[in-house]
C-alpha cells in the first residue's frame, strides 16, 4: 500500500509564508507526477500544482507566481513553498502521486493551512 505523508501546515498571517512537504513510500522509478491539491470548507477539492518525473511544473492560476513546487533529492519527496499567502489559501492541502505503470493514484491525509488577517 502506497503511503503519502504531508507536513508543514499551520497558522500564518496573510502575506506570510509556509512550506509544505510530502513524502511517498511508492516506487520512485514509476512516479509519473506528484502534486498538491486543496480543499476549503464547503468547497470541492481543487488542483494547486504538480511536478512531473521530468521536473516540469504546472500551477493553478490562483497560485502562480506565489507558490513553488519542487522535488527533493531523493525523488520521493516534494515541497510546496507558499509565499504571499492570502485568506483564500486557507484549506486542507493534500499530496497526490500518480504512477506511470497503471495510472493509479494515491492521496495523503492532508495538512491544514490557515491564513489569518
Amino acid at each position: 500500500q502506497v503511503q503519502l505523508v504531508e507536513s508543514g501546515g499551520g497558522l500564518v498571517q496573510a502575506g506570510g509564508s509556509l512550506r509544505l512537504s510530502c513524502v511517498t513510500s511508492g516506487n520512485i522509478f514509476i512516479i509519473k507526477t506528484m502534486g498538491w491539491y486543496r480543499q476549503a470548507p464547503g468547497k470541492q477539492r481543487e488542483y494547486v500544482a504538480d511536478i512531473t518525473s521530468g521536473d516540469n511544473t504546472n500551477y493553478a492560476d490562483s497560485v502562480k507566481d506565489r507558490f513553488t513546487i519542487s522535488r527533493g533529492f531523493a525523488k520521493n519527496m516534494i515541497y510546496l513553498q507558499m509565499n504571499r499567502l492570502k485568506l483564500e489559501d486557507t484549506a486542507v492541502y493534500y499530496c497526490n502521486v500518480v504512477f506511470s505503470d497503471d495510472g493509479s493514484n494515491y492521496w495523503g491525509q492532508g495538512t491544514q493551512v490557515t491564513v489569518s488577517s
